[in-house]
This record gives structure tokens, sequence and C-alpha cells, in this order.
């Protein structure tokens, strides 16, 4: 164990070095004693808290802008937010300009650890490798080495999971080395990974039973439910067409690993459902709630607004310049985004539907489009301003670098401007971010039900997530009865996903793991507003009596109103340099970096780029 001591202390150091170069401001886990340790911290329960508490904080996920290299974002290209179309590496994902080449995509960049999460995922799963083997030889209680196991083997989990679902096969490295001197032994493939996904998740599972969590201490840990959730999660895309496609010969569509899926997701939703999980009532709260108010989050990455302040930089990047924000266009929603939420009665909003107006296309919908999308005239409440209204058209008196659209859905309406970006602290808001929360429990089992052929189960579930949004039952039960076979539901589960986790990172993911993303249509762009005329702009602008500006009372709802100030149809927004979505049917698997590839000469590159012999799909 001794030979393995100078590893771990590099382990230590290095995470004190990431952790400080993350855009959000954590000093709680900062490292100041290395020295002070040695080969008994497997002897000392607060020295392998303190260890655990460092590889939480390099592979629990963060909110998905969070973490701000290009190569990282890249992994949230969908035709969901604007930035995908202004940002050149998820452009290139989307094929809407160049190609992807192995540069391109540094998730491992190379062997040896940088300064940037990501930089080596081998480095965070050496973490992890360490905990497992040593533990068990120490001295502490079998409760004790228990609690600590469990979380080891579902961090290492969730690595070998992203790692995974974006290459499709990665080394498989179980034991500790040194990762500075990996010794690889080439590529394992898909079924290989997710294998030994399942098993370690397995084993988090039987350590943690029984295990629960101090809210005040133990806030974001794993536990019981939460590893059977990231299971079931798993399995759910190892049965999905990404790694279980219809058009490979070798690999038919296997209705098992469905059934496989299934048995996970019922177990993860009724573990959750035991440990007191529950949607929350307004959907409007999930990212306002912390702690055991939040009945709905099941992997959460804790952050604080108290000391020790670990802040994001969300609240800064979703709130408008009137109000202390830089607002970025990843929280910028595309056409397509805004067309995919229903109308007030679960049914589609589109021309055909007589409840709907395109010149009033906020009005009568699903209520999550009014919770996350604030649109030209909508009332946001920020900084605690009553009846404040959002005004979004070009050159709006009181604005500046105005986006068309903002997302609320992550922003606290209740800290002032003031308070959004203070000094380095990001961010001004320590609302902590959910990876998983029970609404997705609940979809993951709705899928696998519905693939398994129990159309009713599956429509229960989401039924009873649309009730939560506060969708009217109607004449089509929710927009459910639309829904008439598997095909159908599959697509309305899809759309569904897409709103209820808008923003939340979920959508490219979505399209990688069900293939969809090849058959996007069209380009990004999203409406940009104006007003009508000079005169119109110079009057919504002026001031009554009483010195309120008349636009404070436009009735927003009534269509002779806004066509009456502002133009319409309205004029779109789209970078001249994009074409249309081109994503390449090979893209549904990364090449590995070339910095990676030349740490060893067993690696094989992914099939379709340059050189490539490795099939994730192969056995």
């Amino acid at each position: 164990m001794k030979r393995h001591f100078n590893y771990i202390i590099a382990l230590l150091m290095a995470s004190s070095t990431v952790l400080m170069s993350q855009s959000c401001k954590d000093d709680f886990f900062e490292l100041v004693d290395h020295g002070g340790l040695d080969a008994r911290i497997w002897d000392n329960e607060g020295a392998i808290e303190f260890y655990l508490a460092g590889t939480y904080a390099m592979i629990m996920p963060t909110h998905p802008h969070e973490i701000t290299p290009n190569d990282m974002q890249m992994h949230y290209a969908s035709d969901e937010n604007y930035f995908s179309g202004t940002n050149a590496p998820s452009k290139k994902v989307l094929g809407l300009s160049g190609e992807i080449t192995p540069n391109d995509v540094k998730y491992i960049a190379s062997k040896y650890q940088g300064t940037n999460v990501g930089d080596n995922r081998y480095f965070d799963i050496a973490r992890c490798n360490n905990a497992i083997a040593y533990i068990p030889t120490g001295t502490l209680s079998a409760d004790v080495k228990k609690k600590f196991l469990g979380q080891f083997y579902a961090l290492r989990a969730m690595v070998y999971f992203e790692l995974t679902r974006l290459y499709g096969g990665v080394p498989l490295v179980l034991d500790p080395q040194n990762p500075d001197n990996l010794k690889l032994e080439g590529r394992a493939s898909a079924k290989a990974c997710f294998g030994q996904i399942v098993n370690d998740l397995d084993s988090a599972m039987v350590n943690l039973n029984g295990v629960s969590w101090d809210d005040a201490t133990g806030r974001g840990k794993i536990t019981a439910a939460a590893a059977a959730a990231l299971k079931a999660k798993a399995l759910l895309y190892w049965a999905s067409p990404q790694f279980n496609p219809t058009d490979n010969p070798a690999h038919p569509y296997e209705a098992q690993r469905w059934e496989t899926a299934l048995q996970a997701s019922k177990e993860a939703y009724d573990l959750c459902k035991a440990a007191g999980r529950a949607l929350l009532p307004n959907y409007n709260e999930i990212f306002l709630k912390e702690g055991i108010a939040n009945t709905e989050a099941v992997i959460v990455r804790s952050y604080s607004a108290t000391s020790p302040k670990r802040f994001t930089i969300v609240e800064r990047a979703s709130r408008p310049v009137s109000e202390g924000g830089s607002p970025a266009d990843y929280y910028v929603p595309t056409t397509l985004l805004l067309g995919a939420y229903p109308m007030q009665d679960g049914t589609p909003a589109n021309s055909s539907n007589t409840s709907y107006d395109d010149a009033l296309f906020w009005k009568n919908r699903d209520p999550r489009f009014k919770h996350t999308i604030v649109y030209n005239g909508a009332e946001w409440p920020l900084s605690g301003k009553n009846g404040r209204r959002q005004w979004n058209y070009s050159n709006a008196a009181g604005e500046s670098s105005i986006k068309s659209f903002y997302c609320k859905k992550f922003v606290n309406p209740a800290l002032s401007s003031a308070a959004v970006g203070i000094a380095n602290d990001m961010g001004g808001n320590g609302m902590d971010w959910i990876e998983i929360r029970f609404a997705e429990v609940m979809l993951d089992y709705a899928e696998s039900a519905n693939e398994t052929g129990n159309l009713s189960l599956a429509k229960e579930l989401v039924r009873n997530i649309r009730q939560r949004a506060g969708i009217e039952q109607g004449s089509f039960d929710y927009g459910l009865s639309l829904a008439s076979n598997k095909e159908q539901m599959r697509d309305l589960m899809l759309n569904e996903r897409q709103i209820e986790f808008a923003f939340e990172g979920k959508r490219y993911h979505d399209l990688r793991r069900t293939r969809r993303m090849h058959t996007l249509q069209g380009t990004i762009q999203t409406y940009l507003f104006e007003a009508k005329s000079e005169a119109a702009k110079t009057y919504l602008e002026s001031g009554n009596a009483a010195g309120i500006r008349h636009r404070e009372n436009l009735d927003m709802n009534n269509r002779d109103t806004v066509l009456t100030y502002f133009k319409y149809p309205y004029n779109l927004r789209a970078e001249s340099s994009n074409g249309a979505f081109a994503f390449r049917d090979y893209y549904y698997f990364y090449p590995l970096p070339n910095t990676f590839m030349n740490s060893s000469p067993l690696l094989e590159q992914t099939i379709g780029y340059e050189g490539g012999t490795f099939d994730p799909l192969n056995d």
C-alpha cells in the first residue's frame, strides 16, 4: 500500500489545483496540508472523508454550463438553445459548420492531469480505485467502511457512464495505478463498460442499504436510491437505439435489454418513493428549494450562499443586465424549443390547433412555458420587485445586451441585483444543482414500460408529471389520448423530456441516446422583437401622469395590442454562417482525442473518423 502513497498525495494535490480553477468558487474543498497525510489515511475516518469530498468535487456533475471550456460545453449542443448555433464546437456537433475531428473532443484530453475538470477522467477514476482497494485493508468498522465504499463505487460508475455514453467504450482501469503512468490495455466494448457500471452500482446499493445522511452535513452524498436511479438510467441507455440500434445486423434490437431496464427503473422508482422522493407540487420551485424541503432531488451537487461560499455563474448568466446579470446565449431558447411546449390542455401548439395564435405564442401554453421562458413583456419579479415586467424588444429603454428571451428556471427572484455579481463569487446564487430528479426517474420508468408494451403504465407516469405541471385534463386526457401506440407514445415522451428538463443538459443526451440527432431539420434560430415604429417605441417608453411607462400597462395577451406596438411576423435571428442541421451518423460516438490516443499503442480510434477501427457496438 505504501508504494501508492505518493500517488494518493498527487491525487489530492491535483484535485486542489483543479477545484480552484473551476468556474465555481469552491473554497470548501481547498487542500491546505498535503504533508500531514500518510498511508494511514485508510485507518482515519476524517482523512477518508476529506479524500471523498475532493472526489465528489471532481466527479459530481455541475450545472451544464458551469464548466466553461468549449470542448466541454459542446456536450450540450442540441436544438434547445441559441448557444448551439454560436459556439464553434457545438456547431460542429450539429453539422452546422465543419466536421468534428479528434482534436475537437477533449473530455479525456490526455493521460496526465491538467487544470480543468475533464482533462483526464482517469485521474478521477484513480481516486476511486485507491479507495475501493484500500479501505477494506484499514482498521475502521465494517459499517463505516461500507458507507465509504458505496459512495466510491457509485462515483466510479458515474465517471465510466459519462465516458461510455460519449465514446462508446473506453479502457477499463479498475485497480490502483499511477495515473501519470497508466497501463492501458485498449478500449473495452460498450457492453463491457455497461457491465462494469452496473456492477459498481449494484455494489453501491448493497453497501449503502439503509444508510441515510444528515441534511446539514451530508447533503449531496449518494444514497442507495440515488445509485439505483443512476443504474436505471445507465440501463436505459444500454437499451436505447444509440447502443441498441434496429439496423445493426450483428445485434438485432434486443427486447431483453428493455426488460432489464424496466426492472431497474421500477426498483429505482420504488426505492426513491420509500426514501421520501416525490414530485414537488410547484414546478417553478424545483431549483429554489434545497435539502429536505426538495423532495424531488435524487442526485445533487451542493452549493451554498453562506460560508463556505460555493456559488455558480448561472444566476448571472440568466439575468438581464438591468438586474445585475450578464446574459448568455446558452439560456436563450430556440424557436424549436418554444414550439415543443404543448397548449394548456396538452395538445400540440401548431397552426391546426384553434387555440394557438402565433402572434401570442406564449398564451394558453403548458404552464412550464411561463415558469421557464421569459418572453417580451412577461412578468418577472426580479430583485423582489413585485409586478416587474421584462422587455426584450430591440433597444428597449433601461436594458442593454438584450436577449430575445431569458431563462427563469435557475434564478432566485428574491436575490437583489447588487448581490448577483459580488467580487469573485460568480453569481451570488448558492442553489443546489439537481443532476437527477424524481421526474427523470419517473420518465425513465415510463419509457421502459412503453418499450415493453405497457402503454397504460407509461401514460400513468407521464400523466402525473403533466398534472404537476398544471396542464388541464381537457378532452384529450392531458394530451395523452393522442398517443395510441408505442411509436406515438415514444415521440410524446421525448417531447415531454425536452420541456420538463429544458436547459438542464438532458436534451443533447436524449437526442443521441435515441438516435434522433440526425433527424433534426432546419437551423438554430430564435425570435427578435422590435417596436412597430419609432412612434410606437416613443409611446411605449414615455410615462403617464404617475411617471410609469405606458408599456407597463400593456395587455400582452391581447392580439390587437401586441400588433399595434410590435412588428409581426416576428423577425428571426440566426447566425449567417450556419447551414442546416447535418449531424453525421458516426457522431453518435466521439473520437478519442489525439493526445489520449498517443498515450498507448493499444488504443483504437472510433470508426467513422480517420484511421478508426473500433466499433463500440461489437462485443
